[in-house]
């Protein structure tokens, strides 16, 4: 009691659904930008940078479902689980969505039906609502003890996830020119918003008086940490996390915008 195995630093889980699933990810993107951009003559080829960042998106997902940190989430920490949640819905997505290059997206959004849906969809209200809407009802102690109970309902809460993850990252990060990224004021007051917005969630894990999730009260302790500290930890790591994340994010959007409109006035200046 109190101590992690040591053979669990070294355990990584095999899922085969999760292995299969990036090796076709990761695997199809480089096809894509490869032999079927050749083919078709499809262009930009997309920067090495690009390709950077789409492959770091995918080994985040990699290290987030099949490294240590998945059973240490699973079978032992709810706070060890918010970690992965994070990297699963902030850091990976954007990196996904930057390193995807626009001609692969445009096709799938030319005719006006898709478009007008996709309009609706990636809107910054509905993108605001969907993601905190599924992230939410997914911290609901039956939704979160059936996900952790049952691996194919666990693997469907980590797919919505992403999914709301990217059409909550859309309006900052789009590389499509017909969805189009908020312009930079929008974008300080869809951030700010964003970093309110788990408040609630926040708020009845973290200052609940005892665990709510009965999973991790029967999980074997780890360094002596209680089910309803951990509990704590695990709700801290989720403001703070995405807490910092949104601060850096607005002011590096506030300082672009004020690049912008001092390039703006040094052009009025000239002319």
């Amino acid at each position: 009691m109190g101590e992690l195995p040591s053979s669990i630093w070294l355990h990584w889980h095999g899922h085969p659904d999760a292995v299969i699933g990036l090796i076709i990810l990761q695997s199809a993107y480089l096809i894509a930008i490869g032999p079927v951009r050749k083919k078709y003559g499809l262009s930009p080829k997309p920067s090495p940078k690009q390709t950077v960042l789409f492959t770091t998106g995918v080994l985040i997902i990699f290290l987030s479902l099949l490294s240590p940190l998945h059973i240490m989430s699973d079978d032992y920490l709810f706070s060890a689980h918010m970690v992965q949640h994070v990297l699963l819905t902030l850091v990976s997505p954007p990196l996904l969505i930057l390193g995807t290059p626009s001609w692969l997206i445009s096709p799938l959004v030319r005719k006006s039906v898709a478009l007008k849906i996709a309009k609706v969809i990636v809107h910054p209200v509905s993108a605001v609502v969907v993601f905190n809407l599924v992230f939410s009802i997914w911290h609901l102690p039956v939704l979160y003890e059936l996900s952790v109970s049952y691996h194919s309902v666990h693997v469907g809460e980590h797919l919505l996830f992403m999914m709301a993850a990217v059409v909550m990252w859309w309006p900052i990060c789009s590389v499509v020119p017909e969805l189009p990224r908020l312009s930079y004021p929008l974008q300080l007051i869809y951030l700010f918003v964003m970093s309110l917005a788990q408040i609630v969630v926040f708020g009845i894990i973290t200052f609940a008086p005892e665990p709510i999730y009965e999973h991790y009260v029967e999980a074997p302790r780890l360094w002596n940490i209680t089910p309803l500290m951990d509990q704590q930890i695990g709700g801290i790591i989720m403001k703070v996390g995405s807490g910092f994340l949104f601060l850096t994010l607005i002011i590096i959007v506030f300082f672009k915008w004020f690049e912008q409109g001092s390039r703006e006035d040094s052009n009025d200046i000239i002319e």
